[in-house]
């Protein structure tokens, strides 16, 4: 599913079509995705200037005067610029068209995105209240990741993958991150010690960095804003490898299911 570097990647697509315009109308074409699309949301949005286009986690915020419009892209959405005159899809749920005739159309297979309303305080959200913090911000430190564990049993990269500890940290990249800072995806996130800590929490700012700049991991059918898929899977170390060769030390990799996900991981490289 699209992650943070993907979400990103997205929002920064996106925002010179919508950032400053005016939105002409709102197509909705689908109510049903994970949580139905509010009715009247298309009288909320249009006439509206959308001011800024942010990201929270793995949420898009479009932000006017009226309120801010909240989107998810779930498990196979995709926002993408397409040509008002090209037809939609049979997965093309919605499109934001703006004066001018630009439109930003979003499209999801399995239907578990979403639109929401989220009104003039977007942070007291019920999906974004409690999230934690954000982490490429300055609140995001060693630290703080150390202080959170302090006397949890729960493994490591399911801390660092809790929302509520840090936000937007998925599968990939809890992976990724934990196989650059030797740390076992296993280990209880309360017996790891500060100096690791910092090292895990400079290694997912490292691996997410990275991943935007390379627009995102595409492993299946991500696309970005533009349309063009993510160029990070070929930096990927561990995930979905399970069973080749550790690139650092050549040993197969291992392959485990934690918390309903997949781990992937060196049981030599990483303690």
């Amino acid at each position: 599913m699209p992650e943070l570097p993907e979400v990103e990647t997205t929002r920064r697509g996106i925002a010179p079509v919508l950032e400053g315009h005016c939105v002409n109308k709102l197509v909705v074409r689908e109510r049903r995705l994970r949580w139905p699309v509010p009715d009247g949301l298309e009288d909320l949005l249009c006439g509206q200037v959308i001011r800024h286009v942010e990201r929270r986690a793995k949420y898009l915020l479009l932000e006017t005067a009226n309120g801010t419009a909240m989107v998810h892209l779930g498990m196979s959405g995709s926002m993408r610029i397409v040509d008002a005159t090209e037809p939609p899809e049979s997965h093309d749920h919605f499109d934001i068209v703006v004066v001018g005739g630009d439109v930003v159309r979003f499209n999801d297979p399995r239907r578990f995105g979403s639109l929401l309303w989220a009104g003039l305080s977007p942070e007291d959200h019920p999906l974004l209240a409690e999230l934690g913090p954000e982490p490429l911000s300055d609140e995001f430190t060693g630290e703080y990741l150390w202080q959170s564990a302090r006397g949890r049993r729960v493994a490591i990269k399911q801390h660092v993958m809790n929302s509520k500890i840090v936000a937007g940290v998925g599968n990939i990249y809890a992976n990724e991150s934990l196989f650059r800072a030797g740390i076992h995806p296993g280990r209880a996130a309360g017996r790891i010690a500060l100096p690791r800590m910092r090292k895990l929490a400079d290694e997912i700012r490292a691996v997410l960095t990275e991943a935007i700049r390379q627009g995102g991991t595409t492993l299946r059918d991500y696309r970005g804003g533009d349309g063009k898929p993510g160029y990070f899977k070929q930096q990927l170390l561990v995930y979905e490898r399970g069973g080749e060769p550790c690139k650092r030390c050549r040993k197969p990799l291992k392959q485990i299911m934690q918390g309903q996900r997949a781990t992937y991981y060196c049981g030599t490289c990483q303690r």
